[in-house]
């Protein structure tokens, strides 16, 4: 029985190092989430205010003025599906339809990563914390106490890590799947304008 706990406990410990390198790439990749979430935001902005009045009261005769508004140079999904969709107008229902179905795979793929963010943050930071809080016990048991007071360093850097990690992914999962349901909402309704549909 001793040789299987040790075992068990040898590969516990063995699993930290790995799990802080996780923790360090996983705090990178968020960190530059934050950064294009932010861009994303801006353009976001921006084409409410340049699209949001023009598609409430898009008809078929202001078609032409809503593609005139596209601008070259923005490579968002919503303009890009938008004009896709404004430039094979005479494509018919089913073409629209498999827009439509192309930008909700593109949706998922981008939320993916603060999905991932979200739940593997806690689960990284707690499994860090837990396989340190072990040689703290020892070393407190021991009288150890420079060693307890470094692994209870890493316990509360695992633990604050993995927060902060899932707190980037949630936040921006919350946001980004409130604007492609919005953007989802006006690519159908001009849709459903150049179909005839109203």
């Amino acid at each position: 029985m001793e040789i299987i706990s040790k075992s068990l406990f040898w590969v516990a410990n063995s699993l930290l190092i790995p799990d802080i390198i996780l923790l360090l790439i996983l705090f990178g990749r968020a960190l530059l989430l934050a950064g294009s979430f932010y861009n994303q935001m801006m353009v976001k902005r921006r084409n409410d205010a340049l699209f949001g009045r023009k598609i409430k009261e898009l008809s078929p005769a202001s078609m032409e003025e809503l593609k005139s508004l596209l601008p070259d140079k923005d490579h968002s999904l919503f303009v890009k599906y938008l004009r896709d969709l404004l430039t094979s107008a005479t494509a018919g229902e089913a073409y629209s339809d498999y827009l439509l179905s192309s930008l909700e795979n593109e949706v998922d793929k981008d939320l993916s990563l603060s999905k991932i963010l979200a739940k593997m943050g806690p689960v990284l930071g707690l499994i860090g914390t837990l396989i340190a809080m072990s040689p703290a016990l020892v070393g407190l048991s021991t009288g150890d106490i420079s060693g307890m007071a470094y692994n209870m360093q890493v316990v509360f850097a695992t633990t604050v890590v993995g927060l902060v990690i899932s707190a980037i992914g949630l936040i921006t999962l919350q946001f980004k799947q409130r604007w492609y349901a919005k953007d989802l909402y006006s690519l159908e309704y001009v849709s459903r304008i150049l179909n005839g549909k109203q």
